[in-house]
């Protein structure tokens, strides 16, 4: 099991795709070994559990960016979903919104800055940084503290730590950490 796992009550769907794509991340974080070499950019996730699909109020098209739902639709695609994350990974930019279902959208999003809406700058407050985040892990800490928003999941693409951030709290695992007791080593 994963050392990155939030309680989330009764919700056991919503708990397995958060785990679901939490253990994608660290098996891309975990499967680049060039974290170490000078200048060299890896791979970098970047997922939002959305209760409501209508984040269009936050959220931007990034582009050409696009998930390939036509070879994995969802969170539960058996074989296809790591090979996807994996490809996307290197290939694209942007934040992947994925539905309390699992349904992944096809089109990759930036999420706005908190305060970008009326009522949003009270939620600016219940956002801490932390010195080791960048800006993909500044935006998904804010993105996490938006009530249609359920969690969200980063890899870092300059030292592959894993981040979940729920309700404007993170945990978060450098890359030496992953996969606790289950790790090879």
């Amino acid at each position: 099991m994963s050392g990155l796992a939030i309680e989330y009550g009764s919700h056991d769907r919503v708990r397995e795709i958060v785990d679901r794509l939490t253990y994608c991340v660290e098996h891309v974080s975990l499967a680049f070994d060039g974290w170490d070499e000078p200048h060299v950019k890896g791979p970098g996730l970047y997922f939002a559990v959305v209760a409501d699909r209508d984040y269009g109020d936050y959220a931007d098209p990034m582009g050409d960016n696009c998930w390939p739902r036509e070879s994995c639709p969802t969170a539960f695609a058996a074989d296809g979903f790591v090979e996807a994350a994996e490809s996307v990974s290197r290939e694209q930019d942007g934040g992947i919104v994925v539905a309390v279902d699992g349904e992944i959208e096809s089109q990759m999003v930036r999420f706005r800055d908190l305060g970008t809406r009326s009522g949003e700058t009270e939620l600016v407050d219940d956002v801490s940084y932390e010195p080791w985040m960048g800006s993909r892990h500044m935006s998904a800490i804010e993105t996490s503290v938006r009530p249609e928003v359920v969690a969200t999941v980063t890899l870092s693409e300059e030292t592959g730590r894993v981040s979940v951030f729920r309700d404007g709290g993170a945990e978060s695992m450098e890359r030496d950490e992953l996969g606790g007791q289950w790790r090879a080593e």
